[in-house]
């Protein structure tokens, strides 16, 4: 009924390859992508607006100089990433030793349905990686290198033509940004004036026993 040959086929493992949830892509070295991700597609979701009081992200942590989202918040994709950031590492050619830092990275993944789809059948294929960017998020940061303030300006000025937002120049110096808010840091507290004077006349009183 059954041959030798069939029943070892029925024995033997599949050969089909396992389908793991992690799916790998294929991608270029200098592509702005994930190396791999759980599911390739994803709930489209909202640019998230910074209402908890955190500055996190608003400072240069590396460069001297920067560019922030002076505007509403947006959502760029690695395209205009790339193109913003190749202007820079043009123009940065000339000082050896200059750097660039990209302060954010697209992970998120954007499907596209087609003009004029039915409603249903799923959702739409995948188009392109991008980011989701809150209003005062540092994106760009330049340094490694002593670099004048016009020059820098000049720089990332072209930069932002290449982006889709407002965006406002800063140094080391800028002020933390909560929305749109300007955060200035808390002053020290203002020792009583009795304390000052005694301090004062316990000062005065060391250096003439010095002298003496």
């Amino acid at each position: 009924m059954f041959s030798l040959s069939s029943i070892t086929s029925l024995l033997r493992p599949s050969l089909l390859p396992f389908r793991s949830p992690i799916t790998l892509l294929t991608r270029s070295r200098g592509q702005l992508a994930p190396r791999k991700v759980k599911y390739l597609k994803r709930h489209k979701g909202r640019v998230p607006i910074p209402i908890g009081g955190s500055t996190r992200g608003t400072t240069l942590a590396f460069g001297d100089w920067g560019i922030r989202i002076r505007g509403n918040g947006m959502r760029l994709s690695a395209k205009q990433l790339t193109t913003a950031e190749d202007v820079i590492k043009r123009k940065l050619k000339v000082w050896k030793g200059a750097k660039v830092w990209l302060r954010c990275f697209p992970d998120i993944p954007v499907c596209i349905k087609g003009n004029e789809t039915r409603m249903g059948k799923g959702k739409g294929t995948f188009e392109y990686w991008a980011t989701r960017l809150p209003t005062g998020r540092v994106i760009f940061e330049i340094g490694g290198v002593p670099i004048r303030e016009e020059l820098a300006r000049q720089i990332l000025k072209q930069a932002s033509s290449k982006l889709p937002c407002k965006m406002e120049f800063i140094s080391r110096k800028t002020l933390p940004r909560l929305g749109r808010l300007l955060i200035e840091p808390p002053k020290p507290p203002k020792m009583p004036e009795d304390i000052v004077a005694a301090a004062e006349v316990a000062k005065s009183s060391s250096q003439i026993r010095a002298t003496v």
